[in-house]
């Protein structure tokens, strides 16, 4: 009873507009009056939990992310696949679904993803035929490819609250995430089927062949970038921790001297930038795992699997079940406050009905993907609806559309069929 009242204190003063770090404050607090714990101890526990070398990456990934806003390798990107992809016009919408997964294996963001890709491409693919509010949608369900596409921010969280590997949690989200990307451009190719609209100017073989060796000769350096990262992680040659230090030192230097687009004062801005996201990152991760203490001394784990265990019988119906619940939070919650405070809390349920821990980091992210770009919240759907300059309720009947025709089926294959999630960590020798 104190867990659920502590986390429906967290949903309500979300709910009224008070700041998230706040939120976790309030939760915390409520957890220490209703079990009787000395607050002042467990926060020593919980600095001494987010001094850890792991969570280093974080930072410097987001910078990462910022450095390329502010450097000019997103906009190459965007270029490159749209030349590579095609110019037709639901290859334009592909391009942009595209160009967010390859910008997620950089950043791990999607925030970053909205703010460079939207603003490159709303305007254009409004001009053959793209409605700004299914612009807006596609946008922002692909931006949040991100969470899915390693080296992602999301799954770092998690491998750290819950004790996981982060290359083993990167490896699990990269099939869901390789399956979002068909999905969507398989029902954005519908869609252009459908709708009539102007299309771009087609190109002759020579033509194209010539625009994808220009665009890609161009977006060389920042292409390198995740084959840098995740090449250096998975070959052994250095950690998730020093990816991130290398993206940093890597992108700094191609944006000042190859792209000659950043400078001391973008680079200070982006510092700036980093800083305050990882700030308020650090606050809540804080809290979260204090938050996580107290509920292993109270066994509210054991209790919550015990119940779940007791109401349903059938592993399958759990699984929805524990589906539904990380949507519901996700509507209300943003990705970071699910997975620090929902992950330690569920994976005990998880681990009881035969789940690994790693195909669960798996289905948290797929889940989260949906969760965020629903109301009452949908901070990522917002962002989107400032790029796109258009209202929230223009967007939702296009972003509930993908999420019911993409999201929602990759969530449930990521469930119920594990070795989508688990073959890659297996493969690469992290799990047995």
């Amino acid at each position: 009873m104190g867990a659920l009242l502590a986390i429906v204190a967290v949903v309500l003063l979300m709910m009224i507009g008070v700041p998230v770090v706040f939120s976790f404050a309030a939760m915390t607090m409520v957890l220490s009056l209703v079990y009787d714990v000395d607050i002042s101890s467990l926060m020593t526990t919980g600095f001494w939990s987010i001094n850890s070398i792991i969570l280093l990456a974080l930072p410097l990934f987001v910078m990462t992310g910022y450095l390329m806003q502010a450097g000019g390798m997103a906009a190459r990107l965007v270029h490159f696949v749209e030349d590579l992809v095609g110019r037709s016009r639901s290859g334009m919408g592909s391009s942009m679904i595209v160009a967010c997964g390859i910008f997620g294996a950089i950043s791990g963001t999607a925030s970053a993803a909205v703010a460079s890709i939207g603003t490159i491409m709303v305007d254009p693919m409004e001009k053959h035929g793209y409605r700004r509010e299914y612009t807006s949608a596609l946008l922002g369900i692909s931006s949040l490819l991100g969470l899915l596409i390693p080296p992602s921010i999301t799954m770092i969280l998690y491998a750290v609250v819950t004790r996981q590997s982060v290359a083993a949690c990167f490896l699990a989200t990269i099939g869901p995430g390789i399956l979002l990307i068909i999905s969507l451009c398989l029902v954005n190719w519908l869609k252009m089927r459908l709708q009539p609209g102007s299309a771009p100017a087609v190109l002759s073989f020579k033509e194209r062949i010539e625009a994808v060796g220009d665009s890609g000769w161009k977006a060389l350096p920042a292409l390198m970038l995740p084959v840098i990262i995740l090449g250096g992680i998975y070959g052994g040659v250095f950690t998730p921790t020093e990816a991130a230090a290398i993206a940093v030192t890597y992108a700094i230097p191609v944006g000042l001297l190859v792209y000659r687009e950043l400078d001391f004062k973008k680079i200070i801005r982006c510092l700036v930038q980093a800083a305050a996201t990882t700030g308020v990152i650090m606050v809540i991760l804080v809290f979260s795992f204090v938050a996580s203490r107290i509920f292993t001394f109270e066994r509210v784990p054991q209790e919550l699997t015990t119940l779940l265990m007791d109401l349903f019988k059938d592993k399958l119906l759990i699984l929805l079940v524990v589906n539904v619940f990380l949507i519901l939070l996700g509507m209300i919650m943003d990705d970071v406050s699910v997975v620090a405070i929902i992950s330690p809390l569920l994976l005990p349920v998880m681990e009881s009905i035969g789940v690994h821990p790693v195909h669960f980091a798996a289905i948290v992210g797929t889940s989260v993907v949906i969760g965020c770009n629903s109301p009452p919240m949908a901070p990522i759907l917002f962002m989107t609806c400032r790029i796109g300059n258009v209202g929230m309720s223009q967007v939702m009947r296009p972003a509930l559309g993908f999420m019911a025709v993409a999201a929602l089926p990759v969530m449930l294959v990521t469930t119920y069929w594990p070795d989508l999630a688990l073959y890659l960590p297996t493969a690469f020798g992290y799990i047995e």
